[in-house]
């Protein structure tokens, strides 16, 4: 009996795991990606909850406290209008977030669905959608995003489809690599001999085993993307007054920095955490999920 008990135990031990599971083993084991998962966790939290955080309005002005130092009635000091900067910050992070997580998902969908199309039916489609990527590609990304927030106006709505936008060859042509290499799979070419739709091959087959390297682009571009909407908020075309985005705080309290230099130091600061976050996260997936990677 004992010895029975040793084969079961060593047959469940041997058991494979699935790939989620494998990579969520192999995703623990990196120290740097675990710190990026905290803060991620950390500023998401933060923006949930920032009602019940925040110790102040964010738009609650007294004029007989602008430009107070850190203290403790306002940890991290006020701006020019006496509004308290932590309760600013932490009300950023929502906004900060929201531009970044739907910018991207506008990304992924559209650059995926032109790269799926592109790379499975290649030819003159691949390469009217090819040379659209290279053209998006072919401009500066941060001017390509001024170009369409000044043509579309100053919002932060505009702001993030700009951002949006300047995203989409990124994803575009990462799946359209992927599909190519996909579409040559045995199952795939079997899928075509019986006669499956070319839809429910797309969807169903050749887009599940495209998606791990979306992931991992995904998280890393909502790290560009955050930046992406602060520097749009510090020209002016991203957030406006008194919208408490990062970006635009760093705009207001550039003229302050001698005087009030917190103005400017904590939603800095709050901008690099959270790209630091994202993109400690991003790595620490791409080790895991990345099967070249898992070799080395």
């Amino acid at each position: 009996m004992a010895e029975l008990a040793r084969n079961t135990e060593l047959q469940l031990d041997t058991k494979p795991k699935s790939p989620w599971v494998e990579a969520w083993v192999i995703f623990k084991r990196n120290r740097l990606a675990l710190v990026g998962l905290g803060i991620v966790l950390f500023f998401v939290m933060l923006a949930i909850f920032a009602p019940f955080i925040a110790p102040y309005g964010i738009n609650e002005q007294d004029l007989t406290k602008r430009l107070l130092p850190p203290s403790a009635d306002n940890w991290f000091g006020t701006d020019d209008f006496g509004r308290d900067i932590l309760s600013r910050v932490i009300y950023g992070a929502r906004i900060s977030l929201w531009v970044g997580f739907f910018s991207v998902l506008g990304s992924v969908i559209i650059g995926a669905l032109l790269g799926l199309i592109a790379g499975y039916y290649g030819g003159f489609i691949d390469t009217v959608i090819s040379r659209f990527f290279d053209i998006l590609l072919a401009f500066p990304s941060i001017l390509l995003a001024i170009a369409i927030v000044s043509i579309l106006g100053p919002s932060l709505q505009n702001a993030l489809i700009a951002i949006a936008v300047i995203n989409i060859p990124n994803f575009g042509r990462l799946i359209r690599s992927r599909v190519l290499s996909v579409k040559q799979e045995e199952y795939i070419l079997a899928a075509n001999a019986l006669g499956m739709s070319d839809r429910r091959i797309i969807f169903h087959h050749v887009l599940p085993n495209s998606f791990t390297p979306i992931i991992v682009q995904g998280t890393l571009a909502i790290a560009t993307a955050i930046i992406e909407a602060a520097a749009l908020g510090f020209l002016g075309l991203g957030a406006q007054a008194p919208t408490p985005e990062w970006g635009k705080m760093l705009a207001d309290a550039k003229g302050y920095l001698v005087q009030a230099p917190g103005t400017l130091f904590f939603p800095g600061l709050a901008i690099m955490l959270t790209v630091l976050g994202f993109n400690l996260l991003g790595d620490g997936l791409r080790d895991a999920l990345d099967p070249k990677m898992k070799q080395q």
